[in-house]
């Protein structure tokens, strides 16, 4: 682990589920939203980055961001609504998973800027979006299902198949995973780290000057590319391997903890 005195952070990065929400509350806790707002009142950028998409940050709507990273990189837009970037995926990609699914047993989901849409309802599904505490979407019209501006699809298989599954059904698209139960889809070469770049570049800020929180696999190329990367005590192997720091987990202060840690309030 790296540790780093006094650092001079100018903007920090905030994965959502398992970082700032608990799985366990579904609330961010308080000691978090206390650390949040002595950021910004420091001048610090406080930039959400999540796999989730653009209209479902309600569970975080009470806390004052300077922007989101969403799609997993995907959608990057303002607190006023300025979009910054938006990466469609591959049409070819799309129509190959419905083809997939029509010949073999796979949910999916399809993330849209307003919308969210699944194939199917099976306990798997509903039990994920249970998990992150999101209502069921509605069932796609598989007659009329718009291929040409999904921003994220969200596979239903096992870490085992999914590189195979990518190469010869989604080749054009990068998967990333916070779960065994299924994958995040998006853009081929879009990530997290797309993402801060682009707000980097809006804000005048240089990578060094940053910092980023993370639980899961799709927070690795953010947690990487940040000067310090702090993964919380609820992470995945993978995250920690490449942790600059690990802190507690998210119902025991871990952000909070972390930021004093470093000297960053």
């Amino acid at each position: 682990m790296t540790y780093i005195e006094n650092p001079s952070i100018k903007a920090v990065f905030f994965d959502i589920d398992g970082t700032l929400i608990s799985f366990k509350t579904n609330n961010v806790p308080q000691s978090t939203q206390d650390a949040i707002k002595k950021l910004r009142q420091k001048g610090i950028k406080v930039i959400v980055a999540t796999g989730r998409s653009i209209n479902t940050l309600a569970h975080i709507s009470h806390i004052e961001f300077d922007g989101f990273i969403t799609f997993n990189g995907g959608y990057c837009a303002t607190t006023d609504g300025e979009i910054l970037s938006k990466q469609i995926i591959n049409e070819s990609d799309i129509q190959n998973l419905i083809n997939y699914a029509e010949s073999s047993p796979l949910s999916f989901s399809l993330m849209y800027e307003d919308k969210v849409e699944i194939n199917d309802a099976t306990p798997e599904v509903v039990g994920m979006y249970s998990h992150v505490n999101l209502p069921v979407p509605p069932i796609l019209d598989k007659e009329n299902i718009d291929i040409h501006n999904v921003l994220q699809a969200n596979i239903f298989l096992g870490p085992d198949v999914e590189e195979e599954f990518m190469r010869t059904v989604m080749p054009n698209s990068t998967a990333s995973r916070w779960t065994p139960l299924f994958a995040d889809v998006n853009p081929g070469g879009i990530s997290k780290k797309i993402g801060i770049e682009i707000f980097c570049k809006h804000f005048g800020i240089d990578a060094s000057e940053t910092m980023a929180f993370g639980d899961g696999g799709n927070d690795i190329t953010m947690l990487k590319f940040t000067k310090i990367g702090i993964a919380m005590g609820n992470a995945n192997d993978s995250l920690k391997e490449i942790a600059d720091y690990i802190t507690e987990d998210v119902d025991n202060d871990g952000i909070e903890k972390a930021l004093i840690r470093f000297g960053i309030i």
